[in-house]
């Protein structure tokens, strides 16, 4: 890596580190339920308007029933707001109803935080669908992610004896407390000041009708005006008539992108308003905007750790996490950048020059902005795939073979390199059980992590939860290669093709959205099947963490012995590291074989 690239790294793990501190802080009050008054009387009407005991805790099963029906509800109201939308105001350029199988795939897309985009947003969505519809779920869709990290950082502090007089009985907080507080206090507060931020720097907010402008080309190409006769006709002093010889002309969109583009980060959504993304100039204008973009994406998962610490009671618990994300997002980004500014060997012998310079970035500069260049691309991919954003400043099939496998990669380990808002902190402590589960058959004794058991009940959901996504990752992947529907969709056949597929079905399963664009994805096949796997992929795990977060919350905390297993100094660090790696990863490595791998192989020969 150039200096440069490892000075914008060190400058975004060094403002990313500052800003979470007090994030993190608010955050753990807000899982204690500890607010100032004015705070409750300002939630007081909303509870008593929804008829919500909010001050009563939910048994783990009656918080998962209250999070799924509230998800479902809101994938109805999506669906039905993109094929009304016709009939709707605030539609200034007429866009007509979004197809059934389209409807449904961005319905589950939004309300799963996975954002998966298989339309143009500025030719297919309404400003109502996207403020009402799309925006709205980007602010629940994170709060539902926060709130079940919540829910498990309960288990561990609580103390639960198991019977009625404690807290036992698998109660895990109130769910509609939750997501109000989180959206309330955290998510519009400082969305709302992400917004003036971006807007300031050149991101439109508007709801003016599509501006029609002429094109450079209109006075860049002009030539004499013909008679009849064919000969060029002179004015009165003998000269030449000219004309323009185009009248090209383009209809920019315009529409309230600031205040989308402030959760789409934050929230960890990625759903862009235009379906360039964050490479659109109206989304991200300037490398301010671009950095605030990346900070905004791990601001709330680096904060939920240290939220964790200060729950628990414990803050090595939290450093102890987040030095296991901040470890693999470093290798990430050193294997990542490196791999763009090497270039493209095929073009050495055409005599294309990429090395970088003054005057231009140098390395594989295909599909990335100039504005940004190697570095800046390269760190946004890495983060986006390391957060389940997916957001994209640069487009991701046009990365290297091995760059290209790195957001891959990121993405198969189950998006817990920070990871989500809320996801990323409960799929790596799922993790971290598992980890101490492996130590203590190593050690012969039984696994337990901040005093609580990992027995067999806890062990059963851990494995349902770390194996939901490489099934539906697999086994979509393989019927989609199989299928005619499926192939039919591949631009490029052969190595790269397959990587296609599979980087589709892999952001959809762990709820990241971001894709390799050359799979024509907008289809009923991949509009059907990737919408299962999103679905899937959300809640087949967050039911069995709500499960374990329930059982946790009704044991005891065993005191600290001298036999017990410290979690929280570099010997740990490693062994979650390792776990992560091994059980995360291991599952795809001959689907990887057969994709960024070899294609690496054959480009390098």
């Amino acid at each position: 890596m150039t200096a440069s690239a490892w000075g914008l790294l060190a400058l975004f793990l060094a403002v990313l580190g500052v800003l979470a501190w007090p994030v993190g802080r608010f955050l753990a009050a807000l899982c204690n339920e500890r607010l100032p008054r004015w705070m409750q009387r300002v939630e007081a009407p909303l509870y008593k308007l929804a008829g919500v005991q909010h001050a009563q805790s939910m048994h783990w099963l009656r918080y998962a029933l209250a999070l799924l029906a509230f998800n479902a509800i809101g994938a109805i109201f999506l669906y039905a707001l993109q094929r009304l939308q016709g009939w709707l105001p605030l539609n200034p350029a007429g866009m007509t109803a979004v197809s059934s199988d389209s409807a449904f795939n961005t319905a589950v897309s939004f309300v799963s935080n996975t954002n998966w985009q298989g339309y143009a947003g500025e030719s297919t969505m309404s400003y109502l669908t996207q403020m009402l519809g799309l925006t709205v779920q980007n602010f629940l869709s994170a709060a539902t992610g926060i709130a079940v990290a919540f829910a498990l950082v309960r288990g561990f502090a609580r103390r639960g004896d198991g019977g009625d007089g404690g807290q036992g009985k698998g109660l895990v907080g109130n769910f509609w407390a939750d997501i109000t507080r989180i959206t309330l206090w955290v998510l519009v507060p400082i969305s709302f000041v992400i917004a003036m931020v971006f807007a300031g720097q050149g991101v439109i907010q508007n709801f003016d009708g599509y501006k029609t402008v002429n094109t450079l080309e209109t006075t860049a190409f002009q030539q004499p005006k013909n008679g009849p006769d064919g000969q060029p006709l002179k004015d009165d002093k003998g000269q030449p008539v000219i004309e323009d010889a185009s009248t090209a002309t383009q209809a920019l969109a315009m529409g309230p992108v600031a205040s989308q583009e402030a959760i789409k980060m934050l929230g960890t959504n990625g759903g862009g308003f235009f379906n360039a993304n964050s490479a659109h100039p109206y989304e991200n204008p300037t490398a301010l905007v671009n950095l605030l973009q990346m900070i905004a994406i791990f601001l709330i998962p680096a904060a939920l750790c240290f939220t964790f610490g200060r729950v628990v009671g414990d803050m090595r618990q939290g450093w102890a996490v987040l030095a296991a994300m901040t470890v693999m997002f470093v290798i990430a980004v050193v294997v990542l950048t490196p791999a763009e500014q090497a270039g493209n060997p095929l073009l050495a012998p055409l005599g294309v020059d990429q090395v970088a310079s003054a005057l231009q970035s140098g390395g594989n500069m295909e599909g990335k902005e100039v504005r940004f260049g190697i570095d800046a691309s390269a760190l946004f991919a890495a983060i986006t795939t390391a957060a389940s954003c997916g957001a994209v400043n640069t487009m991701h099939d046009s990365l290297t073979p091995l760059g290209g496998m790195v957001p891959i990669v990121l993405m198969q380990l189950g998006e817990v390199v920070f990871g989500g808002v809320g996801s990323g902190l409960y799929g790596m402590l799922i993790f971290a059980m598992l980890a101490v589960f492996i130590a203590g058959l190593m050690i012969g004794r039984t696994p337990e992590y901040l005093g609580k058991k990992i027995e067999v009940r806890e062990m059963k959901l851990i494995s349902i939860a770390i194996l939901v996504t490489p099934i539906l990752v697999l086994a979509g992947t393989a019927v989609a290669v199989i299928a005619g529907a499926g192939k039919a969709g591949i631009a490029n056949p052969g190595a790269h093709g397959f990587s296609e597929i599979l980087y589709a079905l892999t952001s959809a399963a762990n709820n990241n959205g971001s894709a390799f664009a050359g799979l024509s994805a907008n289809t009923p096949f991949y509009n059907g099947l990737l919408g299962l796997a999103m679905w899937l992929g959300r809640f087949a795990m967050i039911v069995p963490v709500l499960a374990i977060a329930g059982s946790l919350a009704a044991k005891k905390r065993l005191p600290v012995t001298g036999g017990t297993l410290p979690t929280h100094g570099p010997l740990f660090v490693s062994l979650l590291i390792g776990t992560v790696l091994l059980v995360g990863l291991l599952n795809y490595v001959p689907a990887l074989a057969l994709g960024p791998i070899v294609e690496h192989l054959v480009l390098w020969k």
